[in-house]
């Protein structure tokens, strides 16, 4: 099933599908690169490629959008945690964890449902002794260029 999108935009590293619903954006996802860029067919669709395009311009722009992820209340929780670390810093699954009282694992399979992919910052959770750990579900390959495209672009610094 390819889910509706009001919006695709083509991005450094991959095309974005935007998908919004009753005055919010509800998700984000990552497309391959062929994907085609599909114009928004809304003024809030519009609001967030306009949005992104900045943020790619300066990693310090602040998003504004009215976001309604759909998750737990537990995964709620996390994904608000994540919209607290700041551009260029990260937090390990255990940093995390522990602020939330639960397991890293945990946080890892919140992290991997993130419907919003890129406005809630998962791209700055990284495994402890300085290893990316895993997004989008996997450790490997085009998930992890892009988490990598993305820490880069917001000057984070590597191995420190």
């Amino acid at each position: 099933m390819n889910p509706a999108y009001s919006a695709k935009l083509d991005a450094p590293f991959a095309v974005l599908g935007i998908r919004t619903s009753g005055g919010a954006v509800t998700g984000i996802d990552y497309l391959r690169r062929d994907e085609r860029a599909q114009a928004p067919v809304n003024q809030l669709a519009a609001r967030a490629c306009r949005q992104l395009e900045r943020y790619f311009a300066n990693p310090e722009f602040r998003f504004t959008l009215p976001l309604a992820p759909a998750g737990t209340t537990f995964r709620r929780r996390v994904w608000d945690a994540l919209a607290t670390i700041p551009v260029g810093q990260s937090r390990t699954y255990g940093e995390l964890a522990r602020a939330l009282h639960t397991a890293p694992r945990a946080v890892g399979g919140a992290c991997g449902a993130n419907p919003i992919a890129l406005i809630i910052p998962c791209h700055r959770v990284v495994g402890s002794q300085g290893s990316l750990g895993g997004f989008m579900g996997t450790t490997d390959g085009d998930p992890i260029a892009i988490k990598r495209w993305l820490l880069t672009h917001e000057g984070y610094r590597f191995g420190h």
